[in-house]
């Protein structure tokens, strides 16, 4: 295994990061356990793409946090953000691209999340970002109202929006509820899900049910283990979600939809922690 330090000496001596590692190949029994680069939310992009080579993960759903610029909160950042999505040249995100297949890593989502105070030009442009990118899906923590307004787009550019869920079950506007999702499914085709399945168990519904129902519009899963009636996230195995129960459906049904690890409790080190749950998803598959 090769240390950060050696992973560094690799990289800078200009080697392509998939021969010195080797093929990367994270199917387990037909189950493609990816990662979403959240879960190395710790470390900028180059570190994180070392790290998930390092776990040894062969696809990646991209964590906007990885992409843009740290602004400073207010009304002042928020609209440097807004200026950067609008200007930022696009060869930035074919680069980020050839990175991860350096890595022999599979770039399959851009996470760009659409709220209610994005322009239609922001919405635009995260579908140009998507395209440099090479990506067929984007992900985003979203609104339902959001939804409404990307759903023209998406059509436009053919490209399927996964809407992400977490269990606030209160705000009808949040995606959270089974039929919250239903009603942005119904906008469009390439309206789908991009289902939590933490997040979804936490909220009081079965991922499992809901992923035999409606795999052909999931766009990918997050894996993760929190406890029962809005509990905290926990390590993997240690909480409520049926982590093993979705993973054995997506085995047995032969679903081909990726299965990114999202590391979110608190930990460690993040490789550490990546790995085990990588684990934890092996021995599920077993």
């Amino acid at each position: 295994m090769y240390s950060r330090r050696n992973f560094g000496r690799v990289a800078m001596a200009g080697l392509p990061l998939s021969l010195a590692f080797g093929k990367l190949d994270s199917h387990v029994d037909g189950v493609l356990i990816g990662v979403q680069s959240y879960s190395f939310r710790d470390r900028p992009l180059d570190a994180a793409i070392a790290g998930i080579v390092e776990v040894g993960l062969s696809e990646c759903e991209l964590y906007q946090g990885h992409v843009e610029p740290s602004e400073p909160r207010g009304p002042e950042g928020r609209e440097a953000l807004r200026k950067w999505r609008l200007t930022v040249a696009l060869d930035e995100f074919r680069n980020i691209r050839k990175k991860f297949d350096q890595a022999g890593i599979l770039l399959y989502a851009y996470n760009y999340s659409f709220r209610d105070d994005f322009t239609d030009e922001e919405i635009a442009r995260g579908f140009e970002m998507a395209k440099a990118l090479g990506v067929k899906y984007i992900t985003a923590s979203s609104t339902l109202s959001a939804a409404r307004r990307v759903a023209p787009f998406a059509e436009k550019n053919k490209i399927v929006v996964g809407m992400h869920g977490h269990s606030n079950i209160k705000d009808p506007n949040e995606f959270a509820k089974p039929e919250s999702f239903e009603a942005a499914m119904k906008l469009s085709k390439y309206i789908g899900v991009n289902l939590d399945i933490g997040h979804f168990f936490a909220a009081g519904y079965d991922p499992v049910a809901y992923i035999e129902q409606h795999h052909e519009r999931i766009v990918t899963l997050h894996i993760k283990d929190r406890k029962k009636n809005d509990g905290p996230n926990m390590p993997f195995g240690q909480g409520d979600t049926p982590i093993k129960e979705a993973l054995q459906l997506l085995k047995r049904r032969k679903y081909r939809i990726p299965a990114n690890i999202e590391y979110e409790y608190a930990g460690g080190d993040t490789v550490v922690e990546v790995r085990k749950a990588f684990d934890y998803c092996k021995g599920a598959l077993a």
